[in-house]
This record gives C-alpha cells, sequence and structure tokens, in this order.
C-alpha cells in the first residue's frame, strides 16, 4: 500500500517537472537504503544518468520560466513527463514488493501504466493553465508559476518516499488546486464567449 502511494506521489511531481522526482529517487537510492531499487531499475543510481538528469533539470527551470517558450517546452514535455511518471511509480512500487508480493514484478505495465496515468492528467492540467495565466499577467506569472509547480514536484517527491500518507495528502491538494484553476479558466472563456457573442447580437441588429 505505502509503495503504491510512493508511487501516485512520484508520478504526480512528474507531471509538473519530469526530473525532479528521478533526481530524488536516483539520489536517495544511491546515497541512502531508504530506496533498495530492484536490478532492471539500477540505472537510476549511475552517476553519469544522474549528471544527465541534473543538466536536463538546469534546463527545464530556466525554460520554463520564460512566457511563451514554456508552452512550447510543455508541449515537448508532453512525452517526457507521463514517460518519467510511468517509471518512477514502477521502480518504487517493485522496489516496495521486494520482499513481500511478486505480482508488481510479474505485471509491471500495472506501474507503468498508472504512472503514466496520473503524470499525464497532471501535466495537461498544468499545460492548459499556463497560457491562460500568462495572458492574464502580461507573462509576469511565468516564472512564479514555474518556481511554486518546481517547489511542488520536490516537496511531492520528497514526501512521497518519506511520509506517503503525508505525501497523499499534498497530492490531493495539489488536485484540487488544480481542479479550481480549470473551473477558473472554463469560466473565464465561457465569459468571452458570451461577450462576443452579445456584441456580435448588438452589431447586426437593426437600428
Amino acid at each position: 500500500m505505502l509503495a503504491a502511494l510512493t508511487g501516485l506521489g512520484l508520478s504526480a511531481a512528474a507531471g509538473l517537472n519530469a526530473y525532479i522526482p528521478m533526481l530524488v529517487v536516483g539520489l536517495i537510492a544511491r546515497y541512502s537504503d531508504l530506496v533498495a531499487l530492484p536490478a532492471e531499475f539500477g540505472w537510476l543510481t549511475n552517476g553519469w544518468v544522474l549528471a544527465g538528469l541534473g543538466v536536463l533539470l538546469a534546463a527545464e527551470v530556466v525554460l520554463d520560466k520564460v512566457p511563451v517558450v514554456d508552452s512550447i517546452n510543455d508541449a515537448v514535455q508532453t512525452f517526457v513527463r507521463p514517460a518519467a511518471g510511468g517509471a518512477v511509480f514502477a521502480a518504487t512500487d517493485a522496489a516496495g514488493k521486494l520482499d513481500s508480493s511478486t505480482f508488481m514484478q510479474e505485471h509491471p505495465w500495472i506501474g507503468w501504466g498508472l504512472g503514466i496515468a496520473l503524470a499525464l492528467i497532471v501535466h495537461a492540467t498544468k499545460a492548459s493553465v499556463r497560457p491562460v495565466a500568462n495572458a492574464g499577467t502580461m507573462g509576469a506569472g511565468a516564472p512564479v508559476l514555474s518556481t511554486l509547480e518546481d517547489a511542488a514536484s520536490l516537496v511531492l517527491s520528497v514526501l512521497a518516499i518519506l511520509a506517503p500518507i503525508i505525501g497523499l495528502i499534498a497530492l490531493l491538494l495539489v488536485g484540487y488546486v488544480g481542479f479550481r484553476l480549470l473551473r477558473r479558466r472554463r469560466r473565464r472563456r465561457a465569459a468571452r464567449r458570451s461577450a462576443a457573442e452579445r456584441s456580435a447580437a448588438e452589431r447586426s441588429a437593426p437600428t
């Protein structure tokens, strides 16, 4: 159960930033006994892999804070973040099952599928909210939102490993915030559409 919560938290974190949860898992597994990855995920602890993830994270942190560029980056990350979510879910859930059930080891696609789906949902929410926030703040909101998303990804990643239940609560809070932002976006879109229709009706009305 806790392994599944860990996987869910890490997958959600990957939906915000693909590289933070992978780095967190790799570093903790490499330098502590808190995470013992199975052999097929041993590459996550490789020094060169961790260095590469660090470089990719640095690029992501910079690009995601530039208006317009952040949306292009989100489009590219549509493939990267879900894959990262599937990887960290499968890796940590398999690690949690090493000394107990072999079910997840025999059916690894379940972990991959759950991780990919959750990361994709979080990513889609992020990618949908960002253009609206940029337009509403003339681009000033991009670095603020990006910093908050990176911080949330890091906190979720750490909590998912050290305190999975608290991580689940944090994940629910993130989901609630995302739901409210999407709901607000739909309301603004409906209001703009209604205003455009009224304007068109007034122009076409006989004088």
